[in-house]
């Protein structure tokens, strides 16, 4: 039975929460009472006046309050003295129309209270810092314009990734973040061990016996959940994770993360074309959204981070993706190399896995527009993708897109039990340990896609943000753990 909520309980709830200031910025000015909530960004005095522009997050614009000092009594007014800026503030007053140009509305206050003072030291006073001070005390920095504006854009893009595949079917699947099995073959995991490994080393035991462990065996951070999506998708249809994912990739880059949340969509019954069709779709509806939704946060991007950021993404929203396989990506690339043998870092050859460098040439100079390439040698993708007549190459795919190279990897999966099994065999990988994952083949199986997005990167990459670091609210990597437990 479905549970009816009522308007009057709408209003209660709402009512039980301050109001925000991006709400009572939208207001029309007719001298009635408010109540600002915030930390304070500025203040300044001039002549009996007091200005103090308050933030509270739910916006780029801060409220200004103005307090008159001879209408106040001593008590308020030794408060609005010791306020500083990052102080927390409750202020009440009237809304008015506001003579100063750049905004419609302030507050004409006469009560301020302050909850939490703040001493000389507060690092973020008011001048610009640099995202590498900032990095430091990332505890702090949200209260900032720029990682303000990123984490609101994260939540909104998140939304929209839960809503796209709510709308179209997909059932949301928490896949586990301890697991046993590799799913990338990469090698680069995170071991996790109750046992005292440091104790073990010292005793000189050199074979550590993992059946003494927590979970009797040998375990491991996820780098991906789409095995485990793929156990479901054969069975609800159409599946998608949303989390967290680890690799532990001594790479210290503006691109890498040691943990980062991945978007993983699989569908059963689906082949390549589906794939790819769903990837481009899905990347067009997020940079729609971003268009239409987060318009105070791209154009404080466009401004400071990237020019033109808005136009880039405006044209990935309205293009139609070229589509190229890899040996014919290999020969454009092998041409321009004939044209200009500096042209590239990494020389590129049919078997060699594309650079950053190969799938900018690729989007930039060659088709002008996101490119899908498909096909890649086996040799250079994972054991589950699915093998392509030719004995040689895979039905994968990547997605790339100006400025970036790849944003999303995805492949039609082997269905077929004997050759999986092969291929397993070929890559050494031990058929005891991914049983679980044969008996799909074994009992009902079904073409099925998938594909994954670094979510990281994604808004890393509609943001103009430089550095990867500064898109996570807290972020670890390679020698770093930033602020946090």
């Amino acid at each position: 039975m479905h549970r009816v909520v009522t308007n009057s309980q709408l209003r209660y709830n709402t009512h039980m929460l301050p109001k925000l200031i991006k709400h009572i910025l939208a207001e029309q000015p007719e001298s009635q009472g408010v109540e600002i909530k915030g930390w304070v960004r500025t203040k300044r005095e001039m002549k009996n006046l007091v200005f103090i522009e308050v933030n509270d997050g739910s916006c780029f614009a801060s409220i200004q309050c103005t307090f008159e000092q001879l209408a106040i009594n001593n008590e308020q007014l030794a408060i609005l003295n010791s306020v500083g800026t990052g102080a927390s503030v409750v202020i009440k007053g009237k809304l008015v129309p506001s003579p100063a140009s750049g905004q419609a509305v302030e507050v004409a206050a006469t009560q301020i209270c302050m909850p939490g003072a703040v001493p000389e030291d507060y690092p973020l006073q008011k001048k610009r810092h640099s995202l590498e001070f900032l990095r430091e005390i990332a505890h702090l920095r949200p209260r900032t314009n720029t990682i303000g504006a990123a984490a609101r854009l994260r939540s909104r893009l998140a939304f929209a990734i839960h809503k796209y595949f709510q709308d179209r079917d997909f059932h949301y699947l928490h896949t586990p973040i301890i697991t046993a099995g590799d799913c990338e073959g990469a090698g680069a995991m995170f071991q996790v061990t109750t046992l005292n490994i440091d104790s073990i080393a010292k005793r000189g035991i050199k074979e550590v016996d993992y059946s003494k462990d927590f979970f009797g065996k040998k375990t491991f951070l996820t780098v991906s959940g789409q095995l485990e999506a793929e156990t479901y998708a054969s069975a609800l249809s159409r599946v998608y994770t949303f989390g967290p994912t680890f690799r532990a990739e001594n790479s210290n880059t503006a691109r890498h993360l040691a943990e980062f949340w991945m978007i993983e969509p699989e569908v059963a019954f689906a082949e390549l074309e589906d794939d790819m069709a769903l990837a481009e779709d899905f990347l067009k509806y997020l940079f729609n959204m971003v268009l239409e939704e987060c318009t105070d946060e791209l154009n404080f991007f466009d401004s400071f981070m990237e020019k033109g950021i808005k136009e880039n993404i405006r044209r990935i929203a309205d293009a139609k993706f070229a589509h190229i396989t890899y040996t014919d990506a290999v020969k454009e690339l092998e041409k321009a190399v004939a044209a200009d043998k500096t042209l590239f870092e990494f020389k590129p050859y049919w078997g060699a896995d594309l650079q950053s460098e190969h799938e900018k040439y690729l989007t930039e100079k060659v088709a002008g527009v996101p490119v899908i390439v498909t096909d890649y040698p086996k040799e250079i993708k994972a054991f589950y993708m699915k093998l392509n007549e030719d004995g040689k190459t895979v039905r994968a795919m990547d997605v790339l897109v100006p400025r970036l190279g790849e944003i999303i990897g995805g492949s039609q999966r082997e269905d077929n039990l004997e050759k999986l099994t092969k291929r397993m065999k070929e890559m050494g990988l031990s058929k005891e340990d991914y049983r679980w994952y044969l008996d799909l083949r074994r009992f009902g199986s079904v073409p099925h896609s998938g594909f994954g997005l670094g979510f990281e990167r994604l808004i890393q990459y509609v943001s103009g943000m430089a550095n990867i670091r500064d898109v996570i609210p807290f972020p670890r990597a390679v020698g770093q753990m930033a602020n946090s437990r």
